[in-house]
This record gives structure tokens, sequence and C-alpha cells, in this order.
């Protein structure tokens, strides 16, 4: 199948990068700068972090080996989905009562900062509120039930159980038996966002280098982190690299998987069409453990995801999976034409909570969101801002949480990891 061109070079060919506000190019690092801390990564955590220090005053310098959002900061669904990938009572168990309470505390503020930073910066990314998320059957209803009740214990009031009679109000589709509504989700175009915040970054000071990937960082009481044209040596080192950070960084990169997701946006529709699919404009995430996730855009095209390829493979036709699956939501769109097609990574832990934690002294990183990353990632950036500005104590938190190996090391995570979603998917067809 013939895909539409997005014209903005190094990055996936996606409608966000062909609609992005700005396709200027960043230098690359070419001599050795200095600054007060260096971070690796351009997506989300790495701008969060970036423009939470200089609004400290620090001097901050972001390396980033392709383009700011390259990753998936740039081509996930767009959907602002409060909490974890992992739910609050799992967390209780696993972890212990306070440590649920203390995440809990923070399990609604990465949407609230992604909010205040458009509204303060004047980010232009199409910014719409509300998320429903469908459920398939009386057993998934049960369970968003069970989790509205435990979110309110921690404050979050944005919550509504919806009736498979009620459904039509957020999609028109006869698949769902019913769901919940959270109005302080949302969604928003991702790369827009990123390159927002980016440019927010840069007009208080703080320099961006693309195409600068990092070949070598050397811990010390002033760190140098080589590229292959230059060097920068800074107090402190962020790595936020996630899916896409460096072999190069064994203690980060082992721990995680990357994981493919395939996403694709239909030609513009008819906007009385588009409407009544989506009547409320709500992006829609189905309960299902390999899960679709769906929304409407700005120009009333459907941008529709799913898919999983452990390992960061993908299918040799990225719209095989989801194509068919959009088509049993929405059979009216059978001769609709797809623009554009693409898939990026995203870091998977084993845990599936995020791995949070120090190399030496002053050298901090943060990764594998596990599939939440739009707002996990603006959480975690903030915490290592703070965590560099002397005041770790939310840092320390995530530290502490048990980051685990997948059984049988990196030549059997995938297959191991693949088999165990096989079970899951399988329950979900048989509706257990």
């Amino acid at each position: 199948m013939t895909y539409k061109i997005s014209g903005n070079p190094r990055h996936a060919n996606s409608w966000y990068a062909a609609t992005a506000n700005d396709k200027s190019v960043r230098p690359q690092l070419a001599d050795e700068v200095d600054a007060d801390v260096c971070i690796v990564g351009a997506g989300f955590t790495g701008i969060s972090a970036a423009l939470e220090l200089c609004e400290r005053g620090y001097s901050v310098v972001v390396l980033e080996a392709e383009r700011i959002g390259f990753g998936a900061s740039g081509r996930n669904g767009g959907q602002i989905v409060n909490g974890y990938s992992r739910d609050l009572e799992t967390i209780a168990a696993r972890y212990g009562q306070d440590k649920a309470r203390r995440l809990g505390e923070m399990s609604l503020e990465g949407g609230e900062i992604i909010r205040e930073r458009v509204a303060r910066y004047g980010i232009g990314c199409d910014l719409v509120h509300g998320g429903f998320f469908a459920a398939f059957t009386e057993k998934q209803l049960r369970q968003m039930e069970a989790h509205k009740a435990h979110w309110e214990k921690h404050g979050h009031t944005g919550l509504e159980m919806v009736t498979r009679e009620e459904v039509g109000y957020y999609v028109r589709t006869d698949r769902y038996a019913g769901g919940m509504i959270d109005r302080l989700g949302g969604h928003i175009h991702p790369l827009n966002l990123v390159l927002g915040e980016a440019a927010a970054v840069e007009r208080q000071g703080g320099r961006i280098f693309e195409q600068s990937r990092v070949t070598q960082v050397e811990p010390g009481e002033r760190s140098l982190v080589r590229t292959q044209q230059g060097a920068v040596r800074a107090n402190y080192v962020l790595i936020c690299g996630n899916a896409y950070v460096s072999p190069l960084l064994p203690e980060i990169h082992g721990r995680m998987m990357p994981v493919s997701s395939q996403v694709m946006a239909t030609e513009p529709l008819d906007p009385g069409l588009a409407e009544s699919l989506l009547p409320a404009n709500y992006c829609v995430e189905d309960a299902n453990y390999i899960l679709d996730y769906y929304r409407r855009t700005s120009d009333n095209r459907l941008l529709y995801g799913g898919g999983i390829g452990y390992g960061g493979h993908d299918p040799k036709d990225l719209t095989s999976v989801i194509r068919p699956n959009m088509l049993k939501t929405f059979p009216q769109l059978k001769s609709v034409r797809i623009d554009y097609a693409w898939s990026g990574n995203f870091a998977l832990t084993l845990t599936r909570i995020p791995h949070v934690g120090r190399m030496s002294d002053k050298v901090y990183f943060s990764h594998g969101d596990s599939g939440h990353g739009v707002t996990t990632t603006h959480l975690l950036g903030k915490i290592l801002g703070e965590a560099v500005a002397g005041h770790a104590e939310r840092f320390d938190i995530w530290a502490s949480l048990p980051n685990l190996p997948f059984p049988g090391g990196r030549s059997f995570r995938v297959p191991l990891t693949a088999l165990g979603a096989w079970w899951y998917g399988l329950r979900d067809r048989l509706g257990l």
C-alpha cells in the first residue's frame, strides 16, 4: 500500500510529522560546551526535565540522536491517560500501601503538567479534554467499577461509569458493553506538544542539538558526555532515551524491551461522518490486554492504533492488524483510504513500572513507562528536575521500586513475553 509522504526528514512518515508546526532542524553539536545539566534524549521525559530546570534557572543542553520527538513521544496515539501501566491496587499489593499512596498522590500530575504548559506557553497541539475506556464484557465493566472506586480514594473525581445504552454518546458502535469516562483525560498532537515545549526551553536559554548521538558518558564531579563530533561538560547528566536509549548504557538498556505499536490515519472524513463516529470528540481506549485506541484529529481524520511487536518488530503490512479492527468498530469506513501508517517503539519493563534511578551520584535516568508514557514522562521529567535542584524526595520513591530483569535474559525475553501476551490475548478473545 502506498501512503502519503510527510516531508519531514528523519522523522517517521506519520500524520504527526506531516502536520508538525515546526519542521526546522536544530544544529548538530560540533564542539565542547559547558552546562549545569546535560540531558540525553529530546522526547517527553528529556524535554519535560529541561523545561523544569530552565524554569529554575539552570543552564541546560539537550542531545538528541535524531530529531526532537523522534521516538514514541512524536508517534504515539496522542491520548492523555492518567495513572500508570499498572493500577494502584497492583502497586499496593506489590510494594505496600505507603508506596501506593505516594504514587497515587502523583497519578494525576502528568496530565496537569501538560495542560498547564499548553496554557502557559501557548502551545498549539490540538488539546481536547475527555477520554473513554470501552469495555467489551461485563467482567471488564466490573473491573472498571473497582478501579473507579480505588481511584476515588486517591482524589480522582473525574470518572463516571457508562452503561451500554449510553455508549453512543461517546462512540457509535455496537461492540461495547459499556465503559467509563475520564473527564481529566483527553488527547493532543504529541509531536506538536513536545516541539512546543522544546521551543519554550530554547526561549529560556536552553540549547538543543539534533543528530547528536551520544557515544560515551564519563561520570565524574563534572561528567563528560561525548558525541561523534562534540562533547558536553556538565554537573549533572539525565539519561532520558526510553526505548531508543543506546546499548552503550547496559545498566539501563538491559532492563527494558522495545515494543512496537502501529498507528494509522485515514483520509480526511466528511465532518458529519467524523462527528457521528465520536460525537463527544473523546479519545477511546478499550480494556483488552492488547488494546485498540483511537480518536478524531483536528482535520477530521480517524487516527486508529493497536497491535504489538515485542522486540520492536513490525508486521510487513502496518495496517494488517489495526485496519480490520477499525472496521469491526466502524464498518461504514470500509471504503475509506488510509493516508498514513507508522509504528514506534515504547520501553517495556518486566514490572510495567517505570525504571528510575542513579548510575552515579550525578547521573540519573528514567525510562520504561510501558505504554503510559504521555503523562508519566511529563511527571518523571519534572521529578528529575526536582532531584537535580536538591529535592529528591519524590525521585527516591520511584528509585526505590524494584526493577527486575526479563526471564531468560536478552535472548529469550521476546519469545517468553510474546507467549504471555498470546495467553492474555486468547483470554480477551474468549471473554475470560
